[in-house]
């Protein structure tokens, strides 16, 4: 995978996506005025989810999709697939949240939940989308999933050239895997943001293979994977130059300062914000606000679906 691959992604989802914005992030003591958020909470579908999922879906050319999710790449997932009329079973672990659960149901697709973690709502996703003849999207582990999510690199790279880090929320690891793409031909440094409960990623590097982590229930709920995934980890273990873990104060303590800067992010939308803040270091950077699907937000969601008819347009910014 590289640059050709990113691009082509970038115009096959052009018209299913918005370009997001660099907004002026806090004032701090370390960085004085120079941190930019990337407003991922801005985002179709809430969340740069929606990128991979546009551009695995569209390249695939699927007809029917089978998904395993913690909640916003099923929620991007549900927009694409109700646009172009694809049936889509969404595959949720114990610990999803029910709103955003209703939100994917609301949109028109399937739910099945499971009673483990990450690493077994994912058997359990590839062995419905056997049974049913689907393709299987995984919410990170692919590579058109990583060259969606890269897109979000290359326009930080476009907007602010100078740039010298990137604070990237990292789960399953498809968007780091995708900034560190974008970034594969330029000097910026690419700093990966882990919770501390479920630092995957900085274990598997360390250990020099991917491991499994047991199941946790940090407050970023889209952070929650439990090992590297086959796609991402060897381009993250090429390029990354930096893993960062922060504890879930840390994360509620930068998504209270982002809504008070107006930025309506959920927990693990503002998990890279919290690393730049425990890396203190002053320079040009840019922290991935990733998603803004707040409990508020989701109702909004579930309610303006659930009371309009079938023939109301498929195209609702969310």
């Amino acid at each position: 995978m590289g640059g050709a691959d990113l691009l082509a992604a970038a115009s096959r989802i052009a018209p299913y996506v918005v370009r997001t914005p660099l907004l002026r992030g806090p004032a701090t003591a370390a960085h004085g005025t120079g941190l930019l958020l990337k407003a991922e909470h801005l985002q179709l579908g809430g969340s740069f989810k929606m990128r991979g999922a546009a551009n695995a879906v569209l390249a695939l050319a699927a007809d029917r999709v089978v998904t395993g999710s913690s909640g916003n790449h099923g929620i991007a997932l549900a927009r694409i697939a109700r646009t172009l009329g694809i049936p889509l079973t969404v595959v949720l672990a114990a610990g999803a949240m029910p709103s955003k659960a209703a939100a994917i149901r609301a949109l028109g697709a399937e739910t099945v939940q499971v009673g483990g973690g990450v690493a077994e709502r994912e058997e359990r996703a590839r062995a419905l989308a056997a049974e049913r003849g689907a393709v299987l999207v995984p919410s990170s582990d692919h590579p058109l999933v990583v060259a969606g999510q890269g897109t979000v690199g290359l326009e930080i790279l476009a907007a602010a050239p100078d740039t010298e880090t990137v604070y990237v929320p990292t789960g399953g690891g498809g968007l780091l895997a995708g900034l560190c793409l974008a970034a594969a031909e330029h000097p910026v440094r690419v700093v990966g943001v882990e919770p501390a409960l479920t630092p995957r990623y900085a274990r598997s590097l360390a250990a020099g293979h991917p491991v499994r982590l047991p199941p946790c229930a940090t407050v970023a709920d889209g952070l929650r994977g439990q090992s590297p995934g086959a796609v991402p980890y060897p381009i993250i273990r090429d390029r990354v130059d930096e893993l960062i873990a922060v504890g879930d104060a840390e994360i509620l303590a930068a998504t209270a300062l982002l809504h008070r800067l107006g930025v309506d992010a959920e927990p693990s939308g503002a998990v890279a914000l919290a690393g730049a803040l425990r890396a203190g270091r002053r320079e040009r950077a840019v922290a991935i606000v990733s998603g803004g699907n707040t409990p508020a937000r989701l109702h909004t969601l579930h309610h303006s679906h659930t009371s309009t008819s079938a023939s109301a347009s498929t195209n609702v910014h969310i």
